[in-house]
């Protein structure tokens, strides 16, 4: 057995959220895990996320990831660095939906988030374009595993 490979992820769950339905919804694809760094917890390219099999908190990864997705941080390929978008904004605004959302479901996310977030931010604040973009993206995950659309 290589790195990349172990048993199937347990998510945890949330009453009236369906991961599965989400990711249908947002025609979002998980994929297997093929990145050989260990620390790496999760990947987003195009519309595929990565999760992986070790990762410490397999659901806030899996939100992360599809925020990047729904923000439009991969549209051109993997996450990468750009000139519209820093990277430090990118990764608050992906951590920041997946704290969110998180929250909303009632999963213990926000200590991990937090100081992801901090990190990132270095003590600046998040641009109310981000703050916006945030918001609409935790909605559309939100309503994508809802049991019933509105």
């Amino acid at each position: 057995m290589n790195q990349t490979e172990g048993p199937e992820l347990e998510f945890d769950s949330a009453p009236g959220w369906s991961r599965e339905k989400a990711l249908e919804v947002l025609g979002i694809v998980q994929v297997p895990f093929e990145y050989p760094d260990g620390k790496c917890q999760g990947y987003a390219r195009r519309r595929e996320i990565a999760i992986n099999p070790v990762a410490a908190l397999p659901i806030k990864t899996l939100l992360h990831e599809c925020a990047h997705c729904e923000l439009g941080h991969t549209a051109a390929g993997e996450v990468n660095d750009s000139e519209f978008t820093p990277r430090n904004i990118r990764e608050v605004e992906a951590e920041s939906v997946a704290l969110l959302v998180g929250s909303a479901l009632g999963l213990e996310v926000g200590e991990q988030c937090r100081g992801y977030i901090q990190n990132w931010l270095q003590a600046d604040s998040i641009p109310e374009k981000s703050a916006q973009r945030i918001f609409g993206a935790a909605d559309r995950i939100l309503r994508a595993g809802q049991d019933i659309h509105e």
